[in-house]
């Protein structure tokens, strides 16, 4: 069996943004998809609530790009999020279109055969309100959303001849050689490179393979399963993040991890109480005095943005010690609830909840990732050839705080952009190779002195233009220890792996830890407690009996391999997380700092440079036109940050 897959795009991830880029490319190129589990276990498949759309005649784009940044609290990207939102409705055009059930605004559901859904049209489709939506404009199907689409689009992919899907792949590491091959061909000791490709995992057969693409879609989803309380599943631990970072890709603003209000406090349940629950009507109460307590946080109540309720939740459980508020929906018709919310309705019965008569115990939960890989619009990242939607991304649109239902629209709209894209690029790189073919051949014809009209600085000014890379507006960068800007180490087990350390049991407590330490409140106390922590594990990682190697040339081949590797990993990550949020002396949005807690005067974009540059030809600054932050940003002339607190040393902790 050949270890080796070669195909036109490689995609990886098999959520919304996956396929949603999957089908709408030109159905004349090989299309590849990675599922790291099975295709259900991600988090486009949990989602409830739905995709948020100007949709309603009464609504506008301008309506929602508002709500957006008012949510985003200073940190979104504007031209991204206009561009994003502007295409809302032909997105949820395209949804009806594949056939997915949404529900209409007349309820009506037809007995007698199956519906035709894809005639379905955005007027059709009925709308509820959610946190921070100044008007009705999320469709939906029933409260599962998430299911009803992927189920869509699945059945549309798996019968697609173009598209092979390969659930249980995981992909380590992508592949990014010299643009331009030609051994001969520098400019300034230094090569342009690109995504062709990734070495991929294969836990049916448990070996390695390596899959060669002409382009790559980074799809892979969030990192909340870094947390104990988490929504995503638990494929969701930020490898896509880490591989795009040490490939060449910039990272931004991984500090803000939004908590979902309202997941179920039940055991350890990661079921989520829909947001749209709270948009027809549910209140919070105090379980002990029985007071609704968000008409006393904000004018809007229960239909605050995410992390101003989640926050009013986390306070009141501080308070009364039971690890859960109540939000209660009796006081609605049975038989709403029961049309409206029959999936969550079903769930909670189960575990013996009645929600029309009972109250539904609720806390905070990692939710979402509004940070991650630095993309355009279009889905390009710092890499040429490497493109990136969905949770794994960061556009901007987003910013400190992502408005309710907006992550699916942005699955959607960028992955159809990347779509759009993508065989333009494909075009471009063709060219590119003809003309180093032709480059080739002036090289002979130069020996023999004979004339030709191509040089290298023509295919090197090709390769430049041949992608354009995003942009960031207003930043300041993230400090890490000198050894995770220098070097990238993983740990491979030089033999069966046997040690003292328990490899799932820092898993375990590192999930424990963030969530401690790294939640809905944080401390600069808090936050260095937990970077020596996880320091310590990852000496202790390498002190056991590996060897430190280079991941480049050594990612895991086998299963006891790969769990160290993804330990490393995870350790990595969330050295990073905590790191920006150390480093960011302010609350806004989803960061909140309790010895912070005032907006700083310039809203920054926090960004870490990437592990090894796409290009060092053009100095990273100008290439990526990064505005460096200001001292006077974070720092005053007398080493106090804006609140009047003088800044701790960075490197004390180190």
């Amino acid at each position: 069996m050949s270890n080796i897959i070669k195909t036109d795009v490689l995609i990886i991830g098999a959520g919304l943004a996956g396929l949603s880029t999957a089908l709408s490319l030109p159905k004349s190129l090989n299309i590849t998809v990675l599922s790291k589990a099975a295709l259900e276990v991600c988090s486009s498949h949990y989602a409830q609530g739905g995709i948020a759309a100007s949709l309603d005649k009464a609504d506008s784009v301008t309506d929602h790009v508002a709500d957006t940044l008012i949510a985003g609290a200073g940190l979104c990207a504007t031209d991204n999020t206009a561009r994003i939102l502007g295409a809302g409705q032909q997105a949820v055009q395209w949804l009806c279109e594949q056939g997915v059930p949404f529900t209409q605004s007349n309820l009506t559901k037809e007995n007698d055969n199956t519906p035709d859904f894809s005639v379905l049209k955005t007027s059709d489709l009925h709308l509820t309100k959610e946190g921070g939506h100044g008007c009705r404009r999320v469709a939906h199907a029933d409260d599962a959303t998430g299911r009803h689409v992927m189920n869509a689009l699945t059945t549309k992919a798996q019968t697609a001849a173009n598209i092979t899907i390969l659930p249980y792949h995981e992909a380590l590491e992508l592949l990014t050689p010299p643009m331009i091959s030609s051994s001969s061909f520098s400019m300034n000791d230094s090569e342009i490179k690109h995504c062709r490709g990734a070495l991929v995992f294969d836990h049916i057969n448990e070996r390695q393979l390596t899959i060669y693409s002409l382009a790559v879609v980074l799809a892979s989803g969030g990192l909340g399963q870094l947390f104990k309380r988490a929504s995503a599943p638990n494929v969701c631990v930020g490898d896509g993040v880490m591989m795009a970072w040490q490939a060449g890709c910039r990272l931004a603003n991984l500090e803000f991890v939004q908590f979902h209000p309202t997941g179920l406090a039940l055991d350890d349940s990661s079921f989520l109480i829909s947001e749209a629950l709270r948009g027809e009507g549910g209140r919070l109460y105090c379980p002990q005095t029985g007071t609704r307590f968000m008409l006393e946080v904000d004018k809007r109540a229960e239909l605050a943005p995410r992390d101003i309720v989640a926050r009013a939740i986390a306070n009141q459980i501080s308070s009364n010690g039971l690890g859960y508020v109540h939000l209660d929906v009796s006081h609605l018709p049975a038989a709403f609830i029961q049309a409206h919310f029959p999936q969550i309705y079903q769930t909670l019965l189960a575990l013996g909840i009645d929600m029309t008569t009972d109250p539904i115990p609720v806390a905070p939960t990692a939710h979402y990732s509004c940070g991650g890989v630095v993309t355009c619009a279009n889905g390009l990242t710092d890499i040429a050839g490497l493109y990136a939607a969905g949770e794994v991304a960061y556009t901007g649109l987003h910013g400190a705080n992502r408005l309710a239902s907006n992550s699916l629209l942005e699955c959607v709209v960028v992955g159809r952009n990347i779509a759009a894209n993508l065989p333009r690029y494909l075009t471009k790189l063709e060219r590119l190779k003809n003309l180093e073919a032709l480059e080739e051949t002036a090289e002979a014809l130069e020996k023999m002195a004979q004339p030709h009209t191509t040089n290298y600085y023509e295919l090197h000014q090709l390769a430049t233009d041949i992608w354009q890379y995003p942009t960031l507006q207003n930043t300041q960068f993230v400090v890490l220890p000198s050894s995770k800007q220098s070097s990238y180490p993983t740990y491979k087990a030089d033999k069966a792996f046997h040690s003292d350390v328990d490899i799932a049991e820092i898993t375990i407590t590192l999930k424990a830890l963030l969530t401690a330490n790294m939640g809905i409140t944080r401390s600069d106390e808090k936050l260095e407690q937990a970077l020596r922590q996880i320091e310590q594990w990852q000496e202790s990682i390498e002190h056991t009996e590996t060897m430190l190697s280079d991941v480049s040339s050594n990612a895991p081949t086998t299963d006891s391999e790969l769990v160290i590797f993804q330990l490393a990993r995870q350790l990595e990550l969330a050295t990073m997380i905590v790191q920006s949020a150390y480093q960011r002396f302010e609350s806004r949005g989803g960061h909140y700092r309790e010895d912070y807690p005032n907006l700083a005067e310039t809203p920054l974009t926090s960004v870490i440079e990437p592990l090894l540059s796409p290009s060092c030809a053009q100095p990273s600054f100008s290439k990526y036109s990064i505005k460096q932050p200001k001292k006077s940003d974070c720092f005053s002339e007398q080493g106090l940050n804006q609140n009047g607190r003088e800044n701790k040393t960075f490197v004390e902790i180190f």
